[in-house]
């Protein structure tokens, strides 16, 4: 039987940068829970799976009422891609009781600004496609523009990383830039098992407002979601 929709969520137990990232305290509750409560709250899924390495991790998770049949039994080091993890949950998840979804959305735990509403609309999105490629959420840059992005050569000099850009354009005259956010990653099942990532041949882009996608990896990204999470709140 063929299912229509998953939402699996990759939450590794190991992240370097920011200790047990996925279960840290954000605004009283653990990160991953953002995540779960916003997935059940969409009524998309006929599942919303997390996948870990983490007996912690897990416990949690199903306390918030997500899926956690196993834990994760490969692509859990510090190289593998995001994608490839959730192919391993759905080849795990196929093995485990002969699962097999028409659509995979991925969702990061380490999103916790990302709403019910910007999945149900990115869901939305993606089924008014004429073909299913992936579509990713992204955000357009701001004040922290790529076009005038420098780095240190070789010889202790600086230089523009894009030269084509030239340095007296203004920057409202460039063309926009998206910068990918793991809020919210959507894919037709076989075509994520062929291609090995959600970024397939054609895939899009659905766009969030900034504030929605913020990956949060270290204590500054930490910080700023907080701060985020006042100002949607109206708090001080």
């Amino acid at each position: 039987m063929v299912n229509t929709r998953i939402a699996i969520i990759p939450a590794r137990g190991g992240s370097k940068r920011l200790p047990k990232k996925n279960i840290l305290d954000f605004n009283g509750k653990p990160m991953i829970a953002w995540t779960i409560e916003a997935a059940l709250d969409t009524n998309l899924f006929d599942r919303v799976l997390v996948s870990t390495d983490s007996k912690e991790i897990a416990t949690v998770a199903k306390k918030f009422g997500a899926d956690v049949p196993f834990l994760r039994n490969d692509n859990v080091d510090d190289y593998s891609t995001v994608s490839q993890a959730t192919i391993t949950a759905l080849n795990q998840l196929n093995a485990f009781d002969c699962s097999k979804y028409e659509t995979v959305v991925q969702l990061m735990a380490n999103c916790p600004l990302r709403t019910a509403k910007n999945i149900i609309d990115q869901v939305a999105f993606y089924e008014n496609q004429k073909e299913r490629y992936s579509i990713l959420s992204g955000f357009h840059y701001g004040m922290f523009n790529p076009w005038w992005a420098h780095f240190l050569n070789e010889k202790g000099t600086y230089e523009k990383l894009l030269k084509d850009v030239k340095t007296n354009v203004r920057s409202q005259d460039l063309p926009e830039l998206l910068c990918p956010s793991g809020a919210t990653w959507i894919s037709n099942a076989d075509n994520l098992l062929a291609s090995g990532s959600y970024y397939s041949a054609n895939y899009g882009f659905y766009t969030l407002n900034w504030k929605e996608a913020i990956d949060i990896d270290d204590n500054d990204d930490l910080d700023l979601a907080k701060a985020v999470y006042l100002i949607r709140e109206g708090k001080k």
